[in-house]
């Protein structure tokens, strides 16, 4: 039997019909026909799957047919009544679904153009189904442009959808009347692909932590946003079509990569900005230096932000109780528990609030910059009975005084000018049946003090431009740095708001006062390092031990992000690797032994003289007797050494 070849197929009557623009990839595909052993007049295979054969094979592709269905669906109903249809096909080009007009469902019927009948290149020739397939690539065939003659009366749009990797698992067509051919059919077959792939991107990776970017904000949330996900310790996993575009990449290239290497933050970054009761648009720095702006959602199995905390890990939940524990876990991103560190002054912070939680009685953190007031807060919030409902935290020192009224209280349409038409909920109420959390308390305007005393006291919020009042009911937590007592002296702080938050007072230690630095320095490691597998040296942690952290944790946590970034490959962090400002404050400060000599003298009334040399002595035994190094440690030359301790002459 004679077998067809291009030269048969560039001399067959049909071809000598073709215009002479047909596009290369229709004339590919043509050759590619030929080869499959087909002719133009040839009949194709009409047969479809048996019932139980195509019900098996849509049970094989049911993911894809659960989010391509409704797509479908709304597909349709922009084309209907226009002698079209739309076809699901799975990745080898049978079809698996199809809907469409009445008329043209049966005229379909007689090329097989229905479930259960594949649509390849060699089954059928060219046609829209199977080009996309073979090409990986939209595909539009018109009319005449179809290998076999019978199918000339069709017009095609097909796109295939691809998966996390780039494997085509299906196509969407629209088929139709060649009369009906619309430009615009091919646009939204390919909106629809494109929705179709995005549905099935969020489906593959729920135990993750997804982001979705655009260089423009409001694009965020269409079709034209990226998505990348990546694990809950920041792992790159995988990203959709417009990710890898604006990531500009190779998908084999990103495997590599972590959430912190691609867009310049700390995953942990992540859980702070989420941990928030109305987190908005992140802004991120590509790694080729493009700026975007994004929107993370922390869609996790198990809580490993907590595990990170704690250290531990749990077992994945059982069928019975995985809905309750992802409802939970995605508001219990900590709790107390996961504060417990074997520090004595913590916990018995967390012993005095344990004691209080659900009682209705305000409480007040004091503590200095960066020890974590806002995280013990989120933790109150997340072990009371109001855990389920929101947590809402306002920064009173951060917000201009000029706008703090309104985004405490809220203010009605028109209450001012510039106000957001239909007006604004205030944090107030938007914390109602949760936790207000009111941070930096003691900067908060004075004139502002006494409307909040009375919201407190009558349990009702009248917003700016209102004369409606509003009842609303919170559980209160403050937090300050500052003294109160000394505030309310000079006459900056209320003594009756003073006295109404003043039910528990507790007061986190700075970090120079813990004992559980070496399990701080672990779990944040464990948090910031992918697969936590960076430790620091002995020798850093005894300079950990003797650095005064004026910044606390904050401080802590940004020196360990350049740290291991510094590192690189080396799981060790050593002294090589610390930045020069540390080095610099470590130089001028002394060890912790020599700072207490130094109170135990002045509480005994020495002078400033006995003080120095006692201070350079204990400096010089710790140092081995080097001159040198001692001078180094205190921030001075050695001549000052030899001028304050002429012994050593």
């Amino acid at each position: 039997m004679h077998r067809p070849t291009a030269s048969d197929l560039n001399s067959s009557p049909a071809a000598s019909a073709w215009p002479d623009n047909m596009p290369l990839i229709i004339e590919t595909s043509h050759r590619r026909s030929v080869d499959y052993g087909l002719r133009p007049e040839s009949v194709a295979d009409f047969s479809p799957l048996a019932r139980s054969d195509l019900t098996v094979l849509i049970e094989q592709n049911r993911l894809l047919h659960a989010h391509a269905v409704p797509a479908m669906e709304t597909l349709y109903q922009q084309i209907v009544n226009t002698h079209n249809m739309v076809i699901l096909t799975d990745a080898t080009g049978v079809i698996v679904h199809s809907l469409g007009d009445d008329d043209f469902l049966e005229k379909a019927s007689r090329v097989a153009l229905q479930p259960g009948v594949a649509w390849s290149e060699a089954s059928k020739g060219t046609n829209a189904i199977g080009t996309a397939i073979a090409e990986k690539s939209p595909t539009l065939v018109h009319a005449d442009q179809h290998y076999l003659s019978a199918n000339h009366f069709l017009t095609c749009s097909a796109a295939p959808i691809t998966d996390h990797l780039g494997k085509v698992i299906g196509v969407l067509d629209v088929s139709g009347d060649q009369r009906s051919f619309h430009k615009h059919t091919m646009a939204l077959v390919r909106m629809s692909a494109l929705m179709i792939e995005n549905q099935l991107f969020s489906a593959t990776f729920e135990d993750a932590i997804t982001l979705h970017f655009h260089t423009r904000p409001e694009f965020i949330g269409t079709l034209m946003e990226g998505i990348a996900s990546f694990s809950p310790g920041g792992r790159f996993l995988a990203a959709n079509r417009n990710g890898l575009f604006q990531l500009g990449l190779p998908f084999s290239a990103l495997q590599s990569h972590t959430f912190s290497s691609l867009f310049g933050l700390p995953v942990s970054a992540l859980y702070d900005h989420n941990r928030t009761a109305a987190p908005g648009l992140l802004t991120l720095c590509m790694h080729n230096g493009v700026r975007v702006y994004g929107r993370a959602q922390l869609r996790l199995a198990n809580n490993v932000f907590q595990q990170s905390l704690s250290g531990e890990r749990t077992g994945p939940a059982t069928p019975a109780v995985a809905a309750n524990q992802a409802a939970a876990q995605a508001r219990r991103l900590s709790g107390l528990r996961y504060l417990r560190t074997g520090d004595a002054q913590l916990e018995l912070v967390i012993d005095k609030v344990t004691r209080v939680l659900g009682k209705d009685i305000p409480i007040m953190i004091m503590g200095e910059t960066g020890t974590g007031k806002e995280l013990l807060a989120q933790a109150i919030h997340n072990d009371s009975p109001r855990a389920m409902s929101p947590f809402v935290a306002v920064n009173c020192a951060s917000i201009p005084e000029t706008l703090i009224e309104s985004e405490l209280f809220g203010y009605e349409d028109g209450a001012f000018t510039g106000a957001r038409k239909k007006g604004a909920v205030g944090k107030i109420l938007q914390a109602n049946g949760g936790t207000l959390f009111l941070d930096e308390i003691g900067d908060m305007p004075f004139s502002l003090q006494a409307r909040l005393l009375r919201v407190l006291q009558e349990r009702m919020v009248t917003p700016l431009g209102s004369d409606k009042s509003i009842p609303v009911n919170v559980e209160l937590i403050c937090a300050t740095n500052h003294n109160l007592r000394e505030r309310m002296a000079r006459g900056l702080f209320r003594e009756d708001l003073y006295y109404r938050l003043n039910g528990l007072v507790v007061k986190l230690p700075p970090l120079r006062e813990r004992t559980d630095l070496e399990t701080v320095v672990r779990k944040i490691l464990s948090t910031e390092a992918e697969h936590g597998r960076h430790h620091v040296s002995p020798e850093i942690l005894a300079l950990f031990r003797q650095h005064r952290w004026p910044g606390n944790f904050r401080q802590l946590t940004n020196l360990l992000r350049t740290a291991i970034v510094m590192a690189g490959d080396e799981t060790q962090i050593c002294l090589r690797h610390m930045p020069d400002d540390f080095l610099d404050d470590i130089e001028q400060s002394p060890p912790p032994d020599i700072a207490a000599g130094t109170d135990r003298m002045l509480a005994r009334g020495a002078n400033l003289e006995e003080m120095e040399q006692s201070m350079i002595l204990k400096s010089l035994e710790a140092n081995g007797g080097n001159v040198s190094a001692t001078a180094r440690a205190l921030g001075v030359s050695r001549n000052t050494i030899y001028r304050k301790v002429p012994s050593l002459k």
